[in-house]
């Protein structure tokens, strides 16, 4: 029987411990692919110890500012939000982002996403004004700088759109998310995955609208 991929990440951690010791980088990256696996497989406490020592070893080794560090914890903060803590989430959410402003810039791709993590974390607490404004912008730059069809443009799109429909501006979220209906119609077909989650999305909408 073959491997899982939780089992392949698994052998192969050990084996980056054993040749280069636990915070060696290879080991670390080895811990983050290990702890997406625990994630996929809803061990979020297995996935959290994991995204723990990662940032704890980047720290020690890179300093708090280096964008590797920075990526860890912000991979940290969505399992800590996801585990309802989130007020801690967003406070290392706000360092992620203002550490990426400082080396990259306001409308770097790496600070945009990190923005758009942000959101989510701010809409779970009710934020949502906070959250659409946030958006909004992150929008306006992944457009300008990417293009309206690039994955990230279209992630915060759909992120909007259901921000928009949980504060009641439903006939804005409605437009919104058809718009990403279209584009990924367009660019990757009727039958292609991210497609299908996106029309699956927009016939909630519908039902929920009376359609």
């Amino acid at each position: 029987m073959s491997e899982t991929a939780a089992e392949r990440c698994a052998r192969l951690l050990a084996e980056k411990r054993r040749a280069f010791g636990e915070e060696h980088p290879e080991t670390l990256t080895a811990m983050l692919e290990l702890a997406d696996c625990r994630w996929g497989e809803g061990r979020l406490i297995a996935a959290r110890k994991l995204e723990e020592a990662v940032v704890a070893g980047r720290r020690h080794r890179l300093g708090e500012k280096h964008f590797d560090t920075l990526k860890a914890v912000g991979k940290l903060a969505v399992t800590m939000a996801a585990q309802g803590e989130l007020d801690e989430a967003r406070q290392l959410q706000e360092d992620v982002v203002n550490g990426m402003r400082e080396l990259y810039g306001d409308t770097s791709l790496e600070t945009l996403r990190a923005s758009n993590n942000l959101a989510g974390t701010i809409s779970a607490q009710g934020d949502l004004d906070g959250a659409c404004d946030l958006l909004e912008g992150v929008i306006s730059s992944s457009c300008r700088l990417l293009g309206e069809q690039h994955p990230d443009s279209l992630t915060a799109m759909t992120n909007l759109a259901a921000v928009l429909w949980q504060r009641a501006d439903r006939e804005e979220a409605y437009a919104l998310q058809l718009h990403v209906v279209d584009i990924k119609r367009l660019v990757h077909g009727e039958t292609d995955p991210a497609t299908r989650t996106a029309i699956e999305i927009l016939e909630m909408m519908e039902r929920d609208r009376g359609f």
